[in-house]
């Protein structure tokens, strides 16, 4: 897709991520694909149903990316975030991983479900997505009449000396394949993990009968798919030469911008990129703070947008919009303080349980599989407390609850129980 301006480019791949994530967010919506939801039915009910609808929709995204790379079209090591950087962050993805799974767990879901229940009219979702954003906007910005930031005050001097340097890029296909073999191995690990991903959510009789969840991750993963074409294939034609979005900003823009086209505040929301929630809520806050100015709009932002818009029209025609307020205190207290989490968690892990779980392993990136598996493990955790603590009632300290949910979920031996199972 080439175009003679760059305004024109723009304002198809901004309008274009807004009416992928309007479907996605009423398709979630209508099927309540969540994945807190998914660590939820596993941990309290054994049930794996929306645990395989997300692997589900790991899988499409995957494959698709798998091929679409290898034939040239999309381009996940030009992506903002750099998911396979050759610096793997890996104290950031675990740490901000678990950070961000007892959040979401707090917090009633992750940045995803926060939209979909403000669609619906969850107005307690609203304070969670403010908290997030002011959060997440000064975890990657200065503070006022400063240099510093919240990750550069809390975190950068011992967190980011723990990270590997690697010799190649941090995704799989790079790892196995080396820099000449990458290509193929990528393909090759792509197709592999990706089938896996698929016999295991369809080996399920229970998922197979499921339209919602089969629904849900199929639309969750097509969507993070298109997001990735888009992105990837808009170019602008300047003195017989294309240019991506991102390096005709940086590189052409002073030459050939047109008299129409208005320069975007950060060129790094120009890249190849797909869905993620927690950094575009920081863009938020920047975005209303900076007077809703044009050049601040991002692929993140309408993103934003298109899922909130997507699921009120669904509660709206299916007439399940009702507007939620907070039960007591402890219920707000509940999803500040995972709002809070959430937002240092999924800047720290440069990802959410769409962003890094399905859009960075997508990529076959390390970093994104980590933080997966962080985020799964701090919110399985939570709940094991939450519900060991409630059994109990006084009998059992956090501690107790923490050992023996660690014991529940077989990461320590039997004999290290602390409380009857229930």
């Amino acid at each position: 897709m080439v175009f003679e301006h760059f305004a024109q480019a723009q304002s198809l791949m901004l309008w274009a991520t807004f009416g992928i994530a309007v479907v996605m967010g009423a398709v979630v919506n209508k099927t309540n694909f969540c994945t807190m939801g998914a660590v939820s039915d596993w941990v309290n009910m054994g049930d794996l149903g929306r645990m395989r609808a997300w692997l589900f929709a790991i899988a499409v995204a995957m494959l698709g990316v798998a091929v679409l790379e290898y034939v040239g079209m999309v381009k996940p090591d030009a992506a903002f975030p750099p998911y396979r950087a050759n610096q793997l962050v890996w104290a950031e993805n675990l740490i901000g991983g678990l950070l961000f799974g007892i959040g979401m767990t707090l917090a009633s879901g992750c940045g995803n479900k926060t939209l979909i229940r403000i669609g619906g009219g969850n107005i307690k979702s609203i304070m969670v997505l403010a908290v997030i954003a002011v959060i997440a906007y000064f975890m990657v910005n200065p503070f006022p009449d400063s240099d510093k930031t919240l990750f550069s005050v809390l975190f950068y001097d011992w967190i980011r000396p723990l990270a590997v340097t690697l010799g190649t890029n941090q995704d799989i296909g790079a790892v196995v394949g080396g820099a000449e073999g990458k290509t193929t191995a990528r393909l090759a690990a792509g197709i592999v993990v990706g089938l896996l991903l698929l016999v295991y959510a369809f080996k399920s009789e229970d998922f197979r009968k499921s339209f919602d969840n089969i629904l849900g991750g199929l639309v969750v993963g097509l969507a993070i798919l298109a997001a990735w074409y888009v992105t990837s294939n808009l170019m602008v034609s300047a003195d017989d030469q294309q240019y991506s979005l991102q390096s005709f900003v940086t590189d052409q823009w002073d030459m050939y911008a047109g008299e129409g086209d208005m320069k975007p505040a950060d060129s790094r929301s120009l890249a190849p990129q797909s869905f993620t929630f927690i950094n575009p809520m920081g863009q938020l806050y920047g975005y209303v703070m900076g007077g809703f100015g044009k050049p601040l709009l991002t692929f993140g932002l309408m993103s934003l947008f298109g899922v909130i818009l997507g699921s009120l029209l669904w509660s709206l025609i299916t007439r399940s919009f009702r507007i939620e307020w907070f039960a007591n205190f402890k219920d707000f207290a509940n999803h500040l303080i995972g709002a809070i989490l959430m937002g240092f968690g999924g800047v720290l892990a440069m990802g959410c349980t769409i962003g890094q779980a399905v859009t960075g392993v997508s990529t076959l990136a390390i970093g994104s599989i980590i933080t997966f598996v962080a985020i799964v493990l701090g919110s399985a955790l939570t709940m094991k407390v939450q519900y060991y603590k409630m059994v109990y009632e006084g009998e059992a300290t956090f501690f107790k609850a923490l050992i023996t949910g660690l014991v529940d979920l077989k990461l320590l031996p039997a004999s290290m129980r602390k409380l009857d199972a229930v």
